[in-house]
């Protein structure tokens, strides 16, 4: 009787031992696979930004040099975004904003916005969105170069009368069986130039002041 209760007990010992190996072994996975997917997110926002500002361009830690931005209308934003600055030796360089386009043909498009301190663009990115495969997911640099375009644009560079698309008497091009789609990024870029324009030195000027 006395043999059944210890092994009853060794039995039990070992299945609690391995109860919390087995926890903590799953608490550990979880935690460095969380890690890691934060890690990635970061490269990712690195890599997109880096797209739109040569990383040879700027010297700061652009992903902590930023800006809360409340809820914007003028860049479609419904809550708070991080404004990016890239600087080179403490000079601004650019600045690369999170804005929305609300009309897309299938719901919000999010793009990444980059302009250079003077005011042009730097580039364009969509980072998501919803729209028609085949047709208005153009907008997306992974299938088709269409948004490379607004590389080197700004406010004077069309006339604001041209930051349309060719149907509305612009000069960007609409994608054949799709316009509302361009149509909706174009306006959202030239409104992120807009708002770039009203308040450039107060983006740049807060983290300064904060130094």
């Amino acid at each position: 009787m006395k043999d059944l209760q210890k092994h009853i007990v060794r039995v039990g010992l070992l299945l609690g031992l391995f109860a919390i190996v087995a926890t903590t072994l799953v608490a550990l996975t979880e935690q460095n696979t969380r890690e890691q997917i934060k890690e990635n997110q970061r490269q990712a926002l690195l890599d997109g930004i880096n797209a739109l500002i040569p990383h040879d361009e700027y010297n700061n830690a652009i992903l902590q040099d930023t800006l809360l931005l409340p809820p914007t209308q003028a860049l479609g934003t419904e809550e708070p975004t991080l404004v990016y600055r890239a600087r080179m030796d403490d000079e601004p360089i650019a600045a690369v904003l999170t804005v929305i386009a609300p009309d897309g043909y299938s719901g919000t498009i999010k793009m990444l916005v980059g302009i250079y301190y003077s005011g042009k663009l730097a580039g364009v990115r969509v980072i998501d969105h919803k729209e028609t495969p085949g047709l208005g997911d153009k907008i997306d640099v992974k299938k088709d170069d269409w948004i490379l375009q607004f590389e080197g644009l700004s406010l004077g560079n069309p006339p604001a009368s041209k930051w349309r698309v060719k149907k509305d008497g612009g000069q960007f091009d609409q994608f054949t069986g799709a316009t509302i789609t361009p149509r909706a990024v174009v306006g959202a870029v030239k409104q992120s130039l807009e708002y770039f324009r009203k308040h450039r030195d107060e983006l740049f000027a807060v983290a300064e002041e904060e130094e």
